[in-house]
């Protein structure tokens, strides 16, 4: 069974065949990748990318009145930075780790070198990167077209997927940023997500009790990205021969 701190915990780096996770492994840094962190800032140059394995790192469209809205997360089943190998070296938005845990990090010029070989990894990453963009364009349209309480089960069951436990750490006002919502209204969903026996809520502490009823609840944009990433994604892993892709739910 692989360490807590494997690299190979990230799904993306699992797939790679020995030849390139032997060329990226001594590259590698591990790195404490803390709750609240900014490793992005819109506009940033990208002098890494990053591969989280205990952590969820949210990537938030920031407005010029300070607001923002989270328009997609990644965690230990890809990668942070794909506009460095998508013709170029900023980003418009801003990555904040979302829950606190461990990741590696590699400079950029390294990637792009095993990118530029023009093979497995090129493929891998940019498959991952349809599947990203997948959540980003079904993100935007449940923001519009559903209510906050769908959002809200949305959310939690794409951040459960990436952790091992019904534990998450959040605080209501983080969540409405990254939903680009009012406090108010994810108090209210909540609310009646934990009068039904969903979830129960104390002050920053989320746990799920209930995911089949948070399955039943959400809207169909959580099934939409997790069959794209599966379709997309379906092969990851296939060099640990003892670990699989994460199920379908």
């Amino acid at each position: 069974m692989s360490s807590p701190h494997d690299p190979n915990r990230n799904h993306l780096l699992a797939a790679l065949l020995d030849a390139e996770f032997d060329r990226l492994a001594p590259h590698l840094e591990l790195i404490p990748m803390l709750l609240g962190d900014v490793l992005y800032e819109s506009g940033g140059k990208l002098q890494h990318v990053y591969f989280p394995t205990t952590s969820i790192v949210s990537l938030q469209y920031v407005l010029e009145n300070g607001g923002s809205s989270e328009i997609a997360g990644v965690g230990n089943e890809g990668v942070l930075g794909i506009s460095l190998f998508m013709g170029g070296d900023t980003t418009p938005s801003r990555a904040v780790v979302q829950t606190g845990g461990h990741g590696y990090r590699l400079k950029s010029h390294i990637l792009m070198e095993e990118f530029n070989r023009a093979g497995p990894v090129l493929r891998l990453l940019l498959r991952y990167t349809q599947a990203l963009l997948t959540q980003m364009s079904q993100t935007a349209v449940c923001n519009r077209h559903h209510s906050v309480e769908q959002q809200l089960c949305r959310w939690l069951l794409l951040t459960l997927d990436r952790l091992p436990s019904n534990e998450l750490t959040m605080t209501q006002e983080l969540i409405a940023n990254m939903l680009g919502v009012r406090r108010e209204g994810v108090t209210e969903a909540a609310g009646k997500l934990q009068g039904q026996g969903f979830i129960r809520y104390r002050r920053g502490h989320i746990t799920v009790l209930d995911r089949t009823g948070l399955e039943a609840n959400v809207c169909e944009c959580y099934d939409v990205v997790k069959k794209e990433f599966a379709r997309l994604l379906s092969d990851v892993r296939q060099r640990q021969g003892g670990l699989t892709a994460p199920p379908q739910r």
